[in-house]
């Protein structure tokens, strides 16, 4: 028996949108392939009047002491931490990640928000007295005004969290736009906030495509955008919201190497180059998609990568499969094409993920854990980021050409080193030429307290995500002069201030 669709709809003023929307876009269980919601697609006006409301919620919240913040973030960190089975459940049901690894997402989350709820340290300003005579000099940080955060699929709760709570406890107002395909988990979250005592308006949350996303861009209210997705809209966003005179960090692709040498643990190598490559099913930013063996090891490599991977159950998430389906039927198509196109270019399949059994239904999104060796750098499977469960071997012959791949490639997200040569491990970390780097870790996500991103074409701006990164680019520095004269002062003086 079908039931009918669930409406998912915009959040403004802290409460549900009761408006009627011209456009709307389905959202699906990948599990099933069943459509469970129709989400409501913003035009552009309606995205200038989210804009409005949180810039008349903001000037309010901008002017609330750090001590009420501060309360607010705390109760905020209690009720998700206290839900997030509930918001695991929603990720589940609409992006197919496993249970545990849903719930592993709003955990990691949740460490912002302990970040965040510490904002009267991180905001503390610094302070001269006596800099000349009777001249005190100090700074200060202030928030920006109404911020955007464009969040992808891949991870619907956890890239919110890396900006939102910091964005918020800085001062300022947020407008999320959250992926189209996979919206309840956002909306559930930001819903939280009112609960936890945040003003209405000072958190809002618009769904659309691009008409929303070019709305948030332009609109002169916004200050600042945070954005997470692929580079080539990455780039868009940086180039537009910065020709708007926006302030902008905007995280972009990847293609992460994973470089194991002769010396290395092969069975912990195998076991990482398993978790990094196909949890999340293999749609993680931070994903291992590049498995680099020196030619001496990559046999026996992988042998047991194929060994591994024998073991997998890929289905339904909520069935305690170790992966699940794609997040589309389309985006399924795709990376399937690029498994047909590393066999017509001449790499070794060795395992297939197209002919494996899964346990879920008959029309879910599903491709299983897929295995290429003797790739080259030419090939497509190499060189585009697939954003699936496709795992492509490269051998090198030494630590030297290995590094020389892993430098020469566009992207610089994450990369990760295996071996236990220390005088190798430090080598690394201080030559290649990517944001992230693991020491026999291969998904080298930085806690909330130090900060998220990538070099080269993963990363457009200058700021990463999260850590103090996150609070200077939520907040501008003002650098304040003062002198409180006595009742007679030393008249008038055209000069420039000589500090005496």
């Amino acid at each position: 028996m079908s039931t009918e669709p669930a409406r998912i709809t915009h959040l403004m003023g802290g409460r549900l949108w009761d408006g009627t929307s011209e456009r709307t876009s389905e959202v699906f269980n990948p599990a099933s392939g069943d459509v469970t919601g129709r989400l409501d697609l913003a035009s552009a006006d309606l995205v200038g009047e989210v804009v409005t409301t949180a810039r008349t919620a903001w000037e309010a919240w901008a002017n609330t002491s750090l001590a009420k913040r501060t309360q607010v973030l705390f109760a905020f960190r209690e009720l998700l931490n206290a839900r997030k089975h509930e918001i695991a459940a929603l990720i589940t049901a609409e992006h197919g990640k496993v249970l545990d690894d849903a719930l592993g997402e709003v955990t990691r989350g949740l460490e912002v928000a302990e970040f965040a709820s510490g904002i009267p340290q991180l905001m503390k300003g610094g302070f001269t007295e006596n800099a000349s005579t009777k001249v005190d000099v100090y700074s200060i940080r202030q928030p920006l005004g109404v911020v955007a955060v464009i969040s992808p699929f891949n991870f619907p709760a956890m890239v919110p969290l890396w900006f939102i709570p910091i964005a918020i406890a800085s001062g300022n107002a947020v407008v999320l736009k959250p992926s189209e395909k996979d919206p309840s988990a956002a909306v559930a979250v930001a819903r939280l906030w009112t609960e936890a005592g945040l003003p209405d308006g000072v958190m809002n949350v618009v769904h659309g495509d691009k008409e929303a996303v070019d709305a948030l861009l332009t609109h002169p209210d916004v200050r600042a955008v945070s954005f997470v997705g692929s580079t080539p809209i990455a780039r868009y966003v940086y180039e537009t919201a910065t020709a708007h005179g926006k302030r902008v960090q905007a995280l972009g692709g990847a293609k992460n190497h994973m470089l194991v040498l002769p010396d290395a643990d092969l069975d912990l190598a195998a076991d990482a180059a398993i978790n990094a490559g196909f949890g999340s099913a293999g749609e993680r930013c931070m994903a291992i998609s590049a498995l680099v063996a020196v030619d001496t090891i990559a046999d026996e490599l992988v042998e047991k990568l194929t060994d591994r991977m024998r073991k997998l159950r890929t289905g339904d998430g909520t069935r305690g499969c170790d992966m699940g389906p794609l997040v589309t039927g389309a985006h399924r198509d795709r990376v399937t094409s690029y498994v047909e196109a590393g066999v017509g270019e001449g790499a070794a399949l060795v395992v297939d993920g197209r002919k494996d059994e899964f346990d879920g239904g008959d029309q879910g999104f599903w491709l299983g854990p897929t295995l290429f060796d003797n790739v080259t750098p030419q090939m497509s499977i190499y060189r585009d980021e697939i954003f699936g469960p496709v795992l492509s071997v490269l051998r090198v012959k030494s630590y030297e050409e290995g590094l020389d791949l892993i430098n020469a490639n566009p992207y610089g997200n994450g990369t990760a080193i295996f071996t236990k040569d220390g005088g190798a491990a430090r080598r690394f970390q201080n030559q290649v030429e990517v944001g992230m780097v693991g020491i026999n870790v291969p998904i080298p996500v930085p806690v909330s307290y130090y900060s998220f991103g990538g070099w080269k074409d993963s990363l457009f701006g200058d700021t990463h995500a999260h850590g103090m990164d996150g609070v200077h680019f939520y907040t501008r520095g003002k650098v304040v002069t003062s002198r409180w004269l006595d009742p007679s002062h030393g008249g008038l003086n055209l000069g420039f201030p000589q500090n005496d």
